[in-house]
């Protein structure tokens, strides 16, 4: 397959080399590739008949179904550019995007949701019209052409939407293969939602590869997951920190509770090298730390036999990474400092905001705003968020030191690290901390003091039951700040 081609036009291939072999199974349905082709075929010749144009931007604001990778494929298909909208949004979140990015259309399950956008309802009129269309037998271009706009952030803000080109889509699935090992005989269970990155990038590029996609879309219990991939005979899954979490919780017997798989993935934060030992040990050996993010697709990995347990791991396949002071130079081995790296699969701006672009995209590196440090053998280490550096007395902290030392006690199954306002320090540490059994404060303390320098001793450790997390498992810092006492 070529780099510079429409990603749908893979679909074509497929049908003709994979025929019946299934491509998606969502419940009960079950689409081989020749149906799927020419399904998507139908879909770009219907929307294409409510007057979209090459370049249009389509929103997409559907729950994890077949309609949805065949409205993405079709769009696609199309030369339109996708908008994927969580439709889980409020009106109010769905209209400030759809605005900011000027859509020219809305297709959803729900009509009159945004009466301000057209706005296409998967209906039976909309079945009825697709079944009478003529498939499309053309396939608009694609290489450098836009494709997808993939929020990075902002709903209720100013919305922040990476543009992805065809040939950049397909350097991200080219990663898959190479250091991730996909291919077409995988049976992906798509049980992280569509919507975000990771989960729209591995689900789209098993069916460019010709693989099979189970659709399994939360909620769901964890006992549930663990039952659909024995029952699909599930290759590959990717999961978040949190639910790697409560499978962990589940009872087992004498055997990984998802052996069955070729690969187990999991992306969002890092794991303590406890945690990691345990997952592989009771879920499945083939476990993978996946880092990356919405505007450079994924960046490192952590694979098995990596030895460096509580980094995110080496570079994947086409991807330079660096570390660099505030003056962009290059640091040396084990110094921290701003993480940036490149590929042929990183976006090069956001789209209708220069500002924002110039911020993180600079000299052909994407800067994701991350702090770090790559030792000697070439493995990168999270240090935390720039914006979440505590600066106490004039001295940097990194949130992920203390973090990586608390989960280090048997007492600790979550923590976060954030700075808190001092009038004479400037800034010093708060530490939030979800436990398991009766700890007190004094105890924690005197745990970092064996194992921390001074001034990275926390002032306060509060007791919480949950961390406020995002749906890809990731700590809320600003919601923890906000309960703070003021000193």
């Amino acid at each position: 397959m070529l780099h510079n081609e429409n990603i749908a036009k893979a679909l074509e291939q497929n049908a003709e080399r994979r025929g019946n072999h299934p491509a998606i199974i969502d419940g009960n349905r079950v689409l081989s590739y020749s149906e799927l082709d020419i399904t998507v075929r139908k879909i770009a010749g219907y929307i294409g008949s409510q007057n979209i144009k090459e370049g249009d931007i389509i929103g997409v604001c559907l729950p994890d179904t077949a309609d949805n990778l065949m409205v993405l494929y079709a769009i696609a298909r199309l030369g339109a550019v996708i908008l994927p909208m969580d439709w889980r949004w409020t009106k109010v979140e769905k209209i400030n995007v759809a605005t900011f990015f000027k859509v020219s259309l809305i297709i959803g399950y729900h009509e009159g949701q945004t009466n301000d956008f057209k706005y296409l309802s998967i209906n039976d009129k909309w079945h009825e019209s697709v079944e009478k269309q003529t498939p499309s037998g053309q396939c608009k271009s694609g290489g450098t052409r836009p494709l997808v706009l993939s929020l990075s952030s902002g709903t209720t803000g100013k919305p922040k939407g990476p543009m992805l080109t065809h040939s950049q889509f397909i350097a991200r699935f080219v990663m898959q293969w190479v250091t991730l090992g996909f291919n077409q005989h995988d049976r992906y269970l798509s049980a992280t939602p569509i919507y975000f990155g990771g989960g729209r990038s591995f689900t789209m590029g098993c069916l460019y590869t010709g693989a099979t996609v189970i659709l399994f879309p939360p909620p769901y219990k964890p006992e549930e997951l663990i039952i659909a991939a024995k029952k699909y005979q599930a290759t590959t899954l990717l999961v978040v920190p949190t639910l790697l979490r409560r499978l962990l919780a589940l009872p087992r017997k004498n055997r990984p509770l998802l052996a069955g798989l070729n690969r187990l993935l999991s992306t969002g934060a890092t794991l303590h090298p406890d945690e990691r030992h345990a997952v592989m040990k009771n879920l499945n050996p083939n476990f993978i730390n996946y880092y990356g993010s919405t505007e450079g697709g994924g960046t490192s990995v952590l694979l098995p036999h990596h030895p460096a347990a509580n980094s995110v791991g080496e570079p994947i396949y086409q991807t330079e990474i660096q570390i660099v002071d505030d003056k962009d130079q290059k640091l040396p081995t084990n110094q921290v400092g701003h993480i940036r790296y490149r590929s042929p699969g990183v976006s090069d701006n956001f789209y209708n905001d220069p500002k924002a672009s110039e911020e993180a995209f600079r000299e052909g590196w994407f800067f994701p705003g991350d702090i770090g440090r790559i030792d000697e053998n070439g493995f990168l280490y999270l240090m935390g968020r720039a914006k979440d550096v505590i600066i106490k007395s004039g001295i940097n902290i990194y949130p992920a030191e203390i973090e990586q030392v608390l989960l280090g006690h048997s007492a600790v199954n979550d923590v976060a690290a954030v700075a808190w306002l001092h009038p004479e320090d400037g800034e010093n540490i708060a530490v939030f901390a979800v436990i398991n059994n009766k700890i007190n404060e004094k105890e924690l303390i005197l745990y970092c003091k064996e194992n921390l320098a001074p001034y990275k001793i926390p002032k306060s450790i509060f007791f919480i039951d949950e961390l406020p997390k995002t749906m890809l498992g990731k700590v809320i810092k600003s919601e923890l700040t906000k309960k703070l006492p003021k000193i």
